[in-house]
């Protein structure tokens, strides 16, 4: 019969002993020492000067010393001697300098933390995961970095996301506590879209890019165009506001029609272009011109022009087209004029139009 425990080789009391309570003593000062495992250090090759009763270190390799051929193994410092109390397979151990979990694999500690991670059904980093979000993470930074040549890699990096069907959804939600404020990705479609939302339940798309061709469509891009129902008379030498009360489109409302002005909702670059045709009132001797104006105020460069010359009623026709910087409340309007002879700028075919470009 052994005289000692099998795994944790505590020493039992035969029959007979003299002096039962020294070997239960030292049984209990093994146990003391292994139970709940945590060493203070696991880095030290020379026992400490003054260590405290209970002190616990594995021996780094190397051990010198009260710790000379105790490589690996756990010393405890107990009733003023070290002991030693060789490791056995699957002890584990507190590294309480780095906190840290180590277990003894027969020939060396090793991390507790597995080599690989599969089919775990949740996953918290910092936070706790749920069946909603079985991966979720609390934090306030994150890097995914390639992994290059010289560790074995390609130096490229793919961050990969995968829908099972056209019309499910695949993105990226960007919230401010945690209500939407945009959306990236594949929505209902294959086309890449691009929304934002003022209250995570109304959504405008900002850039939609058609997969099939690549096509890229601002659907809120500022553009319009304009025209009027009616002739517009205009008297000699008078430079008039051409009265547009129609809109063939007019994406964000930029237009009004009732007040024939184009305000620009955003700070940018617009092209604008205009046609005038003319009409006849008493005399085709008339010239005419037009030009845009900016704010009531001031013609905007490159915008004028004028036709000379004898014109054909509801033939002759001018355009207009010019490039400008706008600042959103930017207000930018057709203006006419004859010289001459009065005439009309005829209907259906005198129009407006403008769009957002930079």
């Amino acid at each position: 019969m052994s005289d000692a425990t099998t795994h944790l080789l505590l020493p039992y009391i035969l029959a007979a002993q003299a002096q039962k309570h020294v070997t239960h003593n030292e049984a209990l000062r093994v146990l003391d020492g292994l139970v709940q495992l945590s060493v203070l250090d696991r880095d030290l090759t020379v026992p400490p000067g003054s260590p405290a009763d209970g002190d616990r270190y594995i021996v780094a390799s190397g051990g010198t010393g009260d710790w000379a051929g105790w490589d690996l193994n756990v010393a405890l410092w107990t009733d003023g001697t070290w002991l030693r109390l060789p490791p056995r397979t699957g002890w584990r151990a507190w590294i309480e300098d780095e906190d840290l979990l180590l277990v003894y694999d027969g020939a060396g500690w090793i991390g507790t933390t597995p080599d690989a991670l599969q089919n775990m059904a949740l996953l918290g980093v910092g936070t706790t995961a749920d069946a909603a979000n079985p991966f979720s993470a609390r934090l306030n930074a994150a890097l995914w970095t390639a992994k290059t040549v010289a560790e074995g890699g390609t130096g490229d990096l793919f961050y990969t996301m995968n829908k099972e069907a056209a019309g499910d959804d695949l993105g990226l939600t960007l919230q401010t506590g945690f209500v939407t404020k945009a959306l990236v990705g594949l929505f209902g479609s294959d086309r890449f879209r691009l929304a934002v939302s003022p209250d995570g339940s109304s959504f405008f798309d900002g850039l939609i890019v058609d997969n099939a061709n690549g096509i890229v469509d601002q659907p809120q891009l500022p553009r319009f165009k304009a025209w009027t129902n009616y002739d517009n008379y205009v008297g000699v030498e008078t430079w008039t506001k051409i009265g547009l009360n129609n809109t063939e489109y007019n994406d964000q409302g930029a237009f009004d029609a009732g007040t024939n002005l184009f305000t620009a909702p955003v700070d940018g670059t617009y092209l604008f272009g205009a046609t005038l045709l003319y009409k006849v009132n008493s005399s085709t001797t008339a010239r005419m011109r037009a030009r845009l104006v900016l704010n009531g105020l001031s013609e905007i460069r490159g915008s004028f022009g004028e036709v000379s010359g004898d014109h054909v009623s509801e033939a002759t026709a001018l355009w207009l087209q010019t490039m400008v910087r706008l600042s959103a409340g930017d207000t930018v309007e057709l203006q006419g004029d004859f010289r001459v002879a009065d005439g009309y700028f005829a209907a259906d075919a005198t129009s407006l139009w403008g769009v957002k470009i930079g």
